[in-house]
């Protein structure tokens, strides 16, 4: 091989190695800020899992309603992506569908709108007004419960994604990093064993030629 082909080709491998490496730092850092960031704000919001003396019949983690996947928290610590997931939609998800017969905020939000002016155009003498009455109150009642709940879920599972995105970056920058160690092993094999073996090809044609 020419020379100064040969040497282009080194530099090449060096840029990649130098490149790669540089990305692949970038990547772990932000992937570790994201996941360290997840991890701070979930342990500040103190939401634990119900203690293993829930799972029970009856109890907040009774396994009737919640999966085996959420009592293997239990007594934990939201602490992490996978946990917020999990206590988003394994355990409010669950206490949400039972709210209001599954019903979702926008429909009891919708429905207690109805019953209020009803009950508005209702009057007191009716003798359907303490009904109408009841109902209103247990529909604004449901909406605010579900719009707690719902708002609380949202954030937890916008926690986990932003966790998986950082895990996702970590494995990007582990994937950099091993392009960037196979490219330096051939910088090192080019500038250590292929450079002899040209120097020795050299040597040996000299001697043939002498």
């Amino acid at each position: 091989m020419d020379k100064s082909i040969r040497w282009r080709i080194v530099s090449l491998q060096a840029m990649l190695v130098i490149i790669l490496a540089s990305a692949s730092g970038f990547l772990f850092y932000e992937g570790s800020f994201v996941t360290t960031m997840v991890h701070n704000e979930l342990v500040a919001q103190k939401i634990f899992f119900p203690g293993t003396d829930q799972i029970k019949a009856g109890g907040a983690l009774d396994p009737a309603k919640f999966s085996a996947e959420i009592r293997n928290y239990a007594g934990q610590q939201v602490d992490n992506g996978d946990k917020a997931r999990v206590y988003g939609n394994d355990y409010i998800g669950v206490h949400l569908a039972g709210i209001a017969g599954g019903m979702t905020y926008s429909e009891v939000s919708s429905a207690a709108s109805k019953a209020n002016k009803d009950l508005a155009a209702t009057p007191t003498t009716d003798p359907n007004y303490t009904t109408l009455q009841t109902t209103a109150a247990t529909l604004s009642s449901q909406k605010t419960s579900l719009f707690q709940g719902e708002m609380l879920r949202g954030t937890l599972l916008n926690s986990w994604g932003w966790w998986m995105v950082g895990n996702y970056t970590i494995y990007a920058a582990l994937g950099l990093m091993v392009a960037a160690l196979g490219v330096l092993g051939a910088l090192v094999f080019e500038l250590q064993v292929a450079s002899r073996k040209v120097e020795t090809f050299k040597a040996v044609q000299k001697i043939a030629t002498a």
